[in-house]
């Protein structure tokens, strides 16, 4: 399961698994955890528009919208425009899956927190999904590259302090991987619970 933002990280941390980590039949799931006060919404350079990006992928954001907090009548517009961008960049995000690995099972999820951090709903999902392998797009900052900080599982609050990638690496249940691409083609810097910066070329 691949954590799914509009973002540069994200965008590389797909890349690796489809260059490096998925093998033929697979399923691939494409998680994107909303925020209800979240309105922006960038696509990268490598999730180029398309014509059928505008389309809900089939089974997995319809799945994503029983999920946690997936219900309600209540949303008003700006709500809804939000669900549709999230709806369209995991749309295009599963395109560029099918594209790059044509017999790879791929379904989309979309969450919301619900208050939750953001990290903890990961956590919930990938147990829910009985995942096997779990990866994150991951911005390195100086300070946490030289501190690496570990904080207790026991308390929402414990993601204070690091980001969400880091967290994710050090309590998920399931192997997690946080991937940081370097350069067009400068390669993926790796992180694990158990290996620390492992540097993998293109």
């Amino acid at each position: 399961m691949v954590v799914a933002d509009p973002t540069r990280e994200s965008a590389g941390a797909l890349q690796w698994v489809l260059s490096h980590a998925i093998l033929e039949h697979d399923e691939l799931i494409l998680l994107h955890v909303a925020n209800a006060s979240s309105w922006r919404n960038t696509l990268t350079t490598f999730l180029k528009r398309s014509p059928s990006a505008t389309t809900t992928s089939e089974g997995g954001s319809e799945r994503g919208e029983r999920g946690v907090g997936g219900g309600g009548g209540g949303e008003d517009k700006e709500q809804k425009e939000q669900k549709e961008r999230d709806l369209e960049f995991l749309a295009e995000m599963k395109n560029a899956c099918e594209l790059a690995q044509p017999k790879v099972k791929v379904n989309t999820e979309r969450v919301e927190m619900e208050g939750r951090e953001k990290a903890f709903t990961v956590l919930m999902q990938s147990k829910l999904l009985s995942i096997d392998l779990l990866v994150v797009g991951q911005r390195r900052h100086l300070s946490s590259a030289i501190l690496g900080c570990r904080l207790s599982t026991h308390s929402t609050k414990a993601t204070k302090g690091m980001d969400t990638a880091e967290y994710l690496i050090e309590n998920s249940k399931c192997t997690c991987v946080g991937v940081q691409k370097k350069g067009q083609n400068g390669g993926y810097l790796l992180n694990t619970k158990t290996h620390k910066n492992f540097w993998l070329l293109a």
